[in-house]
């Protein structure tokens, strides 16, 4: 069974407060190999994936969502950390306009990295889904956002999952393994004996999952489109009340909510709260109503099967 296990390392708006960090989410997916990943890095990060008994030499890349200070502040401090840890390992790190802000918090200061740091540039404009990063079980994807930077939002997105019936192999008369079944899952279909052997015959597919990460954004419809039918989103929520000016850039709880059922998402994080939200039950109270919606917390951890 695979697994995609997430925690929320940050989760306030701005402003740290005495129960909120900067943005970070660690997501660690595992199956027969184990990834894990950092989706922005506000200041403290690293202090905060100690706290959660997180690894982070392990962390394979990171992804930033937009250049605001408190989604990225954390980065110098954790690649210094992973330096004096000895590091080896090349890190990449997405974000829009990467090369320009890793390249300057690579001249800061005196310390040099005896690891590669690799800027990749992601497409902040229009409305493709550009994919990042691609493994054999799994890929990472973008798209841009509506926000008063250039901003992107992020998926993880596991791949189908084709399991051979052996129940139905047999009944056909078809042997227990063999690069028929490797043909039959890379083009849906075998000549076996003079038969044509379909996908349908001899297996079923097992739909993989998608967590999305929307970042900073306003309420956008390509965020509907890169979280269509996900198994989780994890939104910008900053705002729980619509008489806010717009010009903040961010979403309001209601916009979320109702993007989130466009796009028929299964399960929904609020997360980035303004820290003028403290009371906790006026924010569950708003969303009491709405069966899929949880706030988010620091350190709180969701698993996907």
């Amino acid at each position: 069974m695979t697994q995609i296990e997430i925690t929320f390392l940050g989760t306030t708006a701005g402003i740290p407060t005495k129960y909120r960090n900067h943005a970070a989410i660690h997501i660690h997916y595992k199956s027969e190999n184990e990834f894990s990943y950092l989706f922005d890095c506000g200041e403290g990060t690293q202090r905060q994936i100690f706290t959660a008994g997180l690894n982070f030499m392990r962390i394979d890349e990171i992804f930033i969502s937009h250049w605001h200070a408190d989604h990225f502040a954390g980065l110098l401090g954790l690649m210094e950390t992973m330096n004096l840890e000895k590091r080896e390992k090349t890190l990449t790190i997405f974000g829009p306009e990467a090369t320009r802000f890793v390249d300057t918090l690579l001249d800061l200061g005196y310390a040099s990295k005896r690891f590669d740091i690799i800027p990749v540039d992601v497409p902040f404009e229009g409305s493709q889904i550009t994919t990042l990063l691609e493994k054999e079980e799994f890929y990472i994807a973008s798209i841009p956002v509506r926000h008063a930077i250039p901003a992107v939002a992020y998926a993880f997105i596991e791949k189908d999952r084709i399991k051979i019936d052996k129940e139905k192999t047999k009944k056909l008369g078809l042997p227990e393994k063999g690069p028929i079944y490797k043909r039959i899952k890379s083009t849906g279909k075998a000549i076996f004996q003079d038969r044509t052997i379909v996908l349908d015959d001899v297996a079923k597919v097992e739909r993989g999952k998608k967590v999305v990460y929307s970042g900073d954004t306003m309420a956008t419809e390509n965020i509907v489109k890169i979280s269509k039918d996900a198994d989780l989103l994890i939104h910008d929520s900053t705002f729980f009340t619509d008489s806010l000016e717009k010009d903040y850039r961010h979403a309001t709880v209601d916009e979320v909510i109702k993007l989130a059922d466009e796009a028929k998402v299964k399960q929904l994080i609020l997360t980035h709260i303004s820290r003028r939200y403290q009371d906790i039950d006026y924010l569950k109270d708003k969303i009491k109503d709405v069966k899929n919606a949880v706030l988010a917390k620091d350190f709180m951890k969701v698993v996907v099967k």
